[in-house]
């Protein structure tokens, strides 16, 4: 489905009194750049549907808004959360940069933790992550001070991990098993964190990276 368009009138309803996060594509008919990256925008707003509200403002048919937000240049994109303008960037963005810009602004699961607040929470001796993958994973490379125990012995182990010397946060390659045992034991009241997209997105992210010999 496409973006909608929306006019100033629907401005208000729209984006201000929305309680999602709202990605605004400022664009114009005779704009090469807004065609460009169109199929980007519509491909992101299909993924994070129900997460972020997506929709265009034609700058020609809205020019007293277009002015307000101080659009210069088309396309421009903005974020608002909450009724007021949190991120923004011009230009032919690609998707994965739309992303970002709305990322910290999407509902989150319970329990996580984005790799970024995990390496701030162990510099200050918060947490002790806790690599659930197999042991031959965890020897080649591992998050710095992480213990290690297999996802599948978690559950016999809570002792244990209640024990360390900081909230434990669990973490498996990408993220999605420790999000799944995170969600099982929250349901019999043990609530754990877990590291949003794992071990790659501690990677991506050029953390440091503990690697035994």
């Amino acid at each position: 489905m496409p973006v909608p368009v929306i006019s100033e009138q629907d401005f208000e309803r729209e984006v201000l009194r929305s309680e999602l996060p709202v990605l605004i594509d400022f664009y114009a008919d005779w704009c090469g750049p807004c065609k460009t990256v169109a199929p980007e925008v519509e491909a992101l707003s299909r993924e994070l549907e129900g997460k972020a509200k997506f929709v265009k403002v034609n700058i020609d048919q809205s020019k007293r808004l277009a002015a307000a937000m101080r659009v210069q240049a088309v396309p421009t994109f903005m974020v608002f959360f909450r009724g007021r303008p949190v991120a923004g960037e011009q230009g032919a963005v690609r998707k994965a940069r739309l992303r970002e810009l709305l990322d910290p602004f999407l509902p989150r699961a319970e329990g996580a933790i984005r790799a970024m607040e995990l390496a701030q929470a162990l510099k200050q001796h918060q947490v002790v992550p806790v690599d659930t993958r197999e042991a031959a994973a965890y020897n080649r490379a591992h998050i710095p001070g992480a213990v290690h125990i297999p996802l599948e012995e978690i559950e016999t182990r809570l002792a244990e991990l209640h024990m360390l010397p900081g909230e434990p946060v669990l973490y498996c390659r990408a993220g999605d098993k420790s999000k799944t045992l995170a969600e099982t034991l929250a349901k019999s009241d043990v609530p754990i964190a877990f590291l949003e997209n794992g071990f790659l997105g501690w990677e991506a992210e050029g953390l440091p990276i503990e690697r035994p010999d």
